[in-house]
């Protein structure tokens, strides 16, 4: 048992309740989990979207002890039931707090979300026991030369800038540092933590990174040459983007909440100044999830 861990065992627990509201086929794993809070005395607090949910569509009875309205909360865990999407929603929604965040996975191939509706048991039993580690995820922070991002700055997974219509590219000069890397030439660029290294930068050929390594990626999105390749560089590192599109617009999406901006704002991604901490079952490393979830390193002709 880890000491700073002493908290979980010490007091009464309060937990932050976030979840997705398009999944009907939760509410036994919501059940469940409420009830398993109610046999410990824990205090809850539920996103006032999802105490609606599941009071209005799914005619469950709960009665928090507070009601998330915005994202002026406390708690000693927050925990998201949905899949990766919420996760994310529930780490913005977090934020620079600093509180630990369980995932059950009642999506579908779960990375972040990684504790299964049969396992809710023994997640909660393991949170009172202390046994969970707190795993310190970077988080990327994009700022505009002008304005701001009209949501959060923040991104646990990726900043992408895209095009805004199916027929031409855009053009994506890069500076690391201040120092030119290369104009891109493709349907968007990706800059991913390595959190997001598994999600949309995977897709597009992006590598596969420890989720505690200190690397950011830049990954190009079907680019115009052979010769473009995905890079790393380290988190430390300011990374400049020059956007030039037919339309002179284009989008950016910050952990898949997209937004227009114009092609006179230069975007600045740089490393935030907090972290998101995930809670890990003991036990399950990183390299078992790739094996499970991915079928990473099997050989089909086994």
């Amino acid at each position: 048992m880890h000491p700073q861990n002493d908290i979980f065992i010490m007091r009464k627990l309060k937990f932050a309740l976030f979840g997705n509201i398009y999944q009907a086929r939760k509410s036994v794993a919501v059940q469940k989990l409420l009830s398993l809070l109610e046999e410990r005395g824990a205090q809850l607090l539920i996103d006032q979207a999802f105490l609606h949910y599941l009071t209005s569509d799914m005619k469950i009875n709960v009665k928090p002890n507070a009601i998330i309205k915005g994202d002026d909360f406390e708690a000693d865990v927050a925990i998201s039931m949905g899949g990766d999407g919420t996760f994310l929603e529930t780490a913005r929604r977090v934020g620079p707090k600093g509180i630990p965040i369980l995932g059950i996975n009642v999506g579908r191939l779960g990375f972040l979300a990684d504790v299964s509706p049969d396992e809710i048991g023994s997640a909660i039993s393991q949170i009172y026991e202390g046994s969970y580690e707190a795993e310190a995820r970077s988080v990327i922070e994009l700022s505009y030369s002008t304005g701001s991002p009209q949501g959060a700055p923040f991104a646990l997974n990726e900043v992408a800038v895209l095009k805004r219509d199916n027929s031409s590219m855009i053009s994506i000069r890069v500076d690391i540092n201040g120092e030119y890397l290369a104009t891109y030439q493709a349907d968007g660029l990706i800059v991913n933590t390595p959190t997001g290294s598994t999600g949309y930068a995977l897709s597009n050929g992006g590598p596969i990174m420890h989720p505690t390594s200190r690397a950011l990626g830049i990954i190009p999105v079907a680019p115009h040459s052979l010769s473009i390749r995905p890079i790393t560089v380290t988190d430390d590192a300011e990374i400049t983007l020059r956007v030039t599109a037919r339309n002179h617009n284009f989008l950016v999406a910050i952990d898949g909440r997209s937004e227009k901006c114009t092609e006179d704002v230069v975007l600045t991604i740089r490393r935030a100044p907090h972290y998101i901490n995930v809670l890990k079952r003991p036990g399950l490393s990183f390299f078992r999830t790739l094996r499970t979830k991915l079928a990473w390193g099997a050989d089909p002709r086994e």
